[in-house]
C-alpha cells in the first residue's frame, strides 16, 4: 500500500480537533415497543447532565408550557434539551405534594392516603441531587430524609424495589396515555417514559421493571402527559402544566 503524505499543518489541526471538548448528547430519546405497546423513552445520565425542576417564572406565574420556558432559557444562553410534566398539581398549578426547587421547599411531603392516583399508596418522590437522582418511596424518604436540590412528589409508585405496586391488576381495563420516571440503584441512570398508546398501570410498570430494568419507578401523570424532545422533533402542547422536569445545557 502506498504511503499517504500528510501536511504537518493538517496533522496538527487534526490533533487539536481531537483534544477539543465535544458536546455530548445530553439526553438519549428514542421510540421503543414493549409487550405490544409503543413508548417514547428519554434517558439521562444524572452524573453528567443538569437535571432540574421548574414551576414558576420570575413573576411568580407557572411556566405552564414548554415553549414559554424554552424562550426564557434561550434569552439566557441555555437550551431546553428535554422536558416533561413532573407531578400532579391543583387547579392553580401548585404541586399536590412535596416540591423543592433550587433547594427551596414550596410544598411539604404528603404521607397520607387520599383520593385519586396520588393518594394510592405507596407513592413516591423524585429526588434530584448534584450527581445522582433517585425515585424514593415516600415512607422511605421520610425515614432517610435525603437532601434534594430539586424534588417532586407524585403517585402511585410503579415499581418499588423490583416489585410492581400491589394494587395494580393484570386484567385492568383502565387505559390512558401515561408518563413516569425510573432510576437505577446507583442513581446515575434516569429514564423518563411516555406511552404512545393507552396502557394500564400494570403494563406501564412492567415497562420500567422488565423492559428498562429499573428497580424503582414513579407515575407522573395520565391526563397531562407531555414531552419536549427536540431530538425527535417533538414538543407537545395542551393543558397548562404545573411542575416541569428538564435538562438544560449551554446553547450551542
Amino acid at each position: 500500500m502506498a504511503a499517504v503524505a500528510v501536511r504537518p499543518g493538517a496533522l496538527l489541526a487534526a490533533l487539536l480537533w481531537a483534544l477539543l471538548p465535544v458536546r455530548a448528547e445530553a439526553v438519549d430519546c428514542r421510540n421503543v415497543s414493549f409487550e405490544d405497546s409503543r413508548y417514547t423513552v428519554c434517558e439521562v445520565d444524572a452524573k453528567q447532565e443538569r437535571l432540574r425542576l421548574f414551576l414558576d417564572d420570575p413573576e411568580g406565574a407557572p411556566w405552564g408550557q414548554f415553549n414559554r420556558l424554552e424562550t426564557a432559557l434561550k434569552a439566557k444562553g441555555q437550551d431546553l434539551v428535554f422536558a416533561m410534566n413532573a407531578g400532579m398539581y391543583h387547579s392553580d398549578r401548585a404541586p399536590v405534594g412535596y416540591y423543592v426547587e433550587d433547594g427551596a421547599e414550596a410544598m411539604r411531603v404528603v404521607p397520607d392516603p387520599g383520593p385519586g392516583n396520588f393518594g394510592l399508596l405507596p407513592n413516591g418522590i423524585l429526588c434530584i441531587r448534584d450527581t445522582r437522582t433517585d425515585v424514593i418511596e415516600t415512607r422511605d424518604f421520610l425515614t432517610r430524609r435525603p437532601h434534594c436540590r430539586h424534588a417532586t412528589q407524585s403517585g402511585p409508585m410503579l415499581v418499588i424495589d423490583n416489585e410492581l405496586h400491589p394494587r395494580f391488576l393484570p386484567d385492568s381495563t383502565s387505559r390512558y396515555i401515561r408518563n413516569g420516571v425510573g432510576t437505577s440503584v446507583d442513581g446515575r441512570r434516569v429514564v423518563f417514559a411516555i406511552s404512545r398508546n393507552t396502557v394500564t398501570f400494570h403494563e406501564f410498570a412492567r415497562l420500567f421493571r422488565d423492559g428498562l430494568k429499573l428497580p424503582n419507578a414513579l407515575f407522573l401523570d395520565g391526563n397531562v402527559s407531555r414531552l419536549h424532545a427536540p431530538q425527535l422533533n417533538r414538543s407537545d402542547l395542551g393543558r397548562r402544566m404545573g411542575p416541569i422536569v428538564a435538562v438544560t445545557a449551554p446553547a450551542g
